[in-house]
């Protein structure tokens, strides 16, 4: 996959993710506008029956009047209806001027006698009118009708006095008058002066809109999480097979390049064996018989590296352990690589502190271990190598270090070293040979045995290796 797909799925992806998202804010936004409007629909219904309700009650209290106590025989209606024919009655007979003054005169004072049926004769102050206790009653009974279970503060107003005459709790008179608030005439039917408003606040109102739609919102978070983590893990894994199939190409070129010198080597070999020409005395025959061992033998190392990688990844490295000397395992890697280091003109130092020394491992694996450290403290470093392995006890287990004057790594690379195929890069420079598996194998060896490695590096300054091997609990 090169580089210009990648890019351009990635930038189709994000405006993909882009646009879901903006699409679930959209709905999310539009859900919540009609949450509000129901909202204040709702308010409205009910706070309307509250002020008719205060109303009738007003109404019924006026009806309490001594004419109609006296007319308890008669209904309402048919005393209106009596009222009404007598002044029919009367107007008719009017034919003169001075006749209609009288009948005048009489008609207004029948409509006060009406009107005092009706209302007040004189309008009394707003909190004589009301009862605060019925009306925070009537409030909560409305709200809880329309399912408004939240809390609420409430306030009556008159626009003519400039003062809030009764608050419920009298903790938010400012919210009240402003333009968050709901307002509601008093008494619409009063016909006399200005009205009184009753004023409603909700100080609790978005988390109340909120709690009625926790499901819709949380369904809603949980898809946007959900879009956001595949887009997340879909350009993940992109670079990731980007970086594997770069990996696996240096791999197969590495691999190839190993396996082509020490064949070529051996063919050549054999092709002068087989040369009748060249005189073959015994040394010969050995110096040749020894490359061919040499070469065979490195051969033999290779396919162990790429063959233990492939245990590892199917998981099944099974270790054989048992009581060993690491001191003894450690020197005998030490002999192995001195060669190698001497002809680099190099040396390799030991410090083996560590008095109990018995550990149950398995010796194949822990002596691969040690020499694929030593190898790569040799292999990466440019002047002459010098290297000090040291040991220490402690309570629970042995510290092996391994530290190396070579190039060092970088901040950036340390965490990936332990990784399959994984090389430290090195530029234009190609000196240094390898797979990439071997620090893999490391790791997956230690963790085996249930102990640690860690690295401390500094470009130019070296590398520290340190492994820490548990005792057994029949060590203990």
């Amino acid at each position: 996959m090169n580089k210009r797909l990648i890019i351009f799925i990635i930038i189709l992806m994000s405006v993909a993710l882009l646009g879901l998202m903006s699409i679930q804010v959209y709905w999310i936004r539009n859900a919540v506008i009609v949450k509000e409007a129901g909202f204040v629909q709702s308010v409205n219904e009910a706070i309307s029956n509250v002020v008719i309700r205060l109303e009738r009650i007003e109404k019924v209290k006026n009806f309490q009047n001594p004419m109609l106590r006296n007319s308890s025989r008669l209904s309402l209606n048919k005393y209106f209806d009596s009222i009404n024919k007598q002044f029919i009655d009367e107007m008719s007979k009017i034919t003169s001027l001075r006749e209609y003054e009288s009948f005048n005169q009489k008609s207004i004072a029948t409509q006060r006698e009406f009107g005092s049926m009706l209302h007040p004769p004189k309008k009394q102050p707003i909190e004589e009118r009301i009862n605060e206790h019925l009306l925070d009653s009537l409030i909560k009974f409305e709200l809880t009708k329309y399912g408004i279970n939240t809390q609420y503060e409430y306030g009556v107003y008159s626009p003519a006095r400039f003062n809030m005459l009764i608050q419920k709790t009298g903790m938010y008179p400012t919210k009240l008058l402003s333009e968050e608030s709901f307002q509601f005439a008093l008494f619409p039917s009063d016909i006399q002066g200005n009205p009184d408003f009753l004023m409603l606040y909700f100080p609790n109102e978005q988390r109340f809109l909120i709690s009625k739609m926790w499901l819709l919102l949380l369904l809603s978070a949980v898809l946007m999480l959900i879009i956001i983590l595949s887009f997340y893990t879909s350009i993940s894994t992109i670079f990731k097979q980007k970086r594997l199939s770069v990996m696996k190409n240096d791999f197969i070129n590495n691999m190839t390049h190993e396996f082509k010198t020490p064949i070529s080597t051996i063919a050549l070999v054999c092709e002068a064996l087989k040369d009748k020409d060249i005189q073959k005395t015994e040394e010969i025959y050995d110096n040749y018989i020894g490359i061919i061992n040499d070469e065979n033998t490195r051969l033999k190392v290779m396919a162990e590296k790429i063959l233990q990688t492939a245990i590892i990844e199917k998981g099944k490295l099974h270790l054989k352990k048992e009581w060993v000397d690491i001191h003894e395992i450690i020197l005998e890697d030490v002999r192995k690589i001195m060669i190698q280091v001497e002809k680099k003109g190099g040396k390799i130092y030991t410090d083996l502190k560590a008095e109990n020394v018995k550990l149950k491992v398995d010796p194949l694996h822990i002596t691969n271990v040690i020499l694929n450290l030593l190898d790569n403290a040799m292999k990466y470093t440019i002047e002459e190598p010098e290297i000090l392995i040291s040991t220490i006890e402690t309570d629970s287990g042995i510290k092996i270090s391994i530290q190396d004057n070579g190039i060092g790594i970088s901040k950036a690379n340390q965490r990936k070293i332990f990784d399959k195929l994984y090389r430290v890069p090195t530029g234009n420079v190609h000196n240094f040979k390898g797979f990439g598996l071997g620090l893999s194998y490391v790791k997956a060896v230690i963790d085996k045995h249930e102990g640690s490695i860690k690295l401390t590096s500094e470009l130019k300054r070296g590398s520290t290796f340190q492994v820490f091997l548990p005792y057994s609990d029949q060590n203990n």
